[in-house]
Parts: structure tokens; C-alpha cells; sequence
């Protein structure tokens, strides 16, 4: 069976979900879940995601309302592969050690707060994704957000998508 989740970060959606880029609602329409990496900001885009599919989500630093309702980290099993959530993942350097030492059963990590997409993959087969921010890109060079397949206990698709 092959699994296809949205991964979104730093949203930072105030008040209407529309304000999400058509292109994520139409990812999201043919995708399983959703697995969003914190600064969702306000509960109804977080409602609007749980409405359409299963979500996984944590608490990002500007997540004020939503304290009681997201855990700081999310791990998950999905389809033999083990994916770790996290929003501030911090410094570059050190990043992939620390995550590792964090998360020691993950087989990817997805942060987000630096807004800027990347995807890293160490020499022992950990990855990180950042899916950047559909949003706010800051320096970022596009607007972003990220799609992942899983299947056979592989990741066998992760991209990074222009929004």
C-alpha cells in the first residue's frame, strides 16, 4: 500500500483557511494525511486540515492558542516507516546529530521555522525535511510545501513543491 501525506509548516494562517494556497487544498484532496510542523497559529485551519484528512501536527512557537491542544514532537509509524515531527529543529550545525540523538527510531525527521525548504540525508540513511512555508517565505526563494510517499516501508517519494 502506498501512503501520500502533505507536509506543511509554518502556515501562519490568523483566521480563514482559504487564505491557503488552492494548490495545498488540491494536494491534500488526493493525499491519505497531513503532517504540519507547527505555526499553524489559530485552530480553524487546523480544523479545516482535520476535516479533510487524518493530521498530525505539533506545537510551533507562535502556536499560542493551540498549547493544550499539540504535543511539541509527533512520531508516528506509517507503513514501516518511522517519521518524526518537530517545529524547531535548531542550528544547521549540529542539526542532523541532534535530531538523531532525539529521535533515535526515525527514519525521517520534518521540522519547519526557518521557512527555508531543504531536505538532508545523512550518512546513515536519517533524513530531515523542511517543506519551507506556503505563506511567509522570508528569504526563501518560492512559496512551498511538501508531499511524501511511503510504500513497502520505503520513502519513496519526497518533494518540495512551489505554492
Amino acid at each position: 500500500m502506498t501512503v501520500r501525506a502533505v507536509v506543511l509548516a509554518d502556515t501562519h494562517i490568523t483566521v480563514d483557511p482559504a487564505r491557503l494556497p488552492r494548490a495545498i487544498w488540491e494536494a491534500i484532496a488526493s493525499s491519505d494525511l497531513v503532517l504540519h510542523a507547527g505555526d499553524v497559529i489559530t485552530a480553524p485551519l487546523l480544523d479545516a486540515l482535520e476535516a479533510e484528512k487524518p493530521v498530525h501536527c505539533v506545537l510551533g512557537n507562535n502556536d499560542y492558542t493551540l498549547t493544550r491542544r499539540l504535543p511539541e514532537t509527533v512520531e508516528a509509524a506509517i507503513e514501516g516507516v518511522t517519521v518524526a515531527l518537530i517545529h524547531d529543529a535548531g542550528p544547521v550545525a549540529g542539526r542532523t546529530l541532534r535530531m538523531r540523538r532525539r529521535f533515535p527510531s526515525a527514519d525521517l525527521v520534518i521540522h519547519g521555522h526557518t521557512h527555508w525548504p531543504e531536505t538532508v540525508t545523512d550518512d546513515e540513511g536519517l533524513t530531515l525535511f523542511n517543506p519551507g512555508s506556503p505563506t511567509h517565505r522570508r528569504r526563501a526563494p518560492t512559496h512551498s510545501f511538501g508531499r511524501l510517499e511511503i510504500a513497502g516501508g520505503r520513502i519513496r517519494r519526497l518533494d518540495i513543491l512551489e505554492c
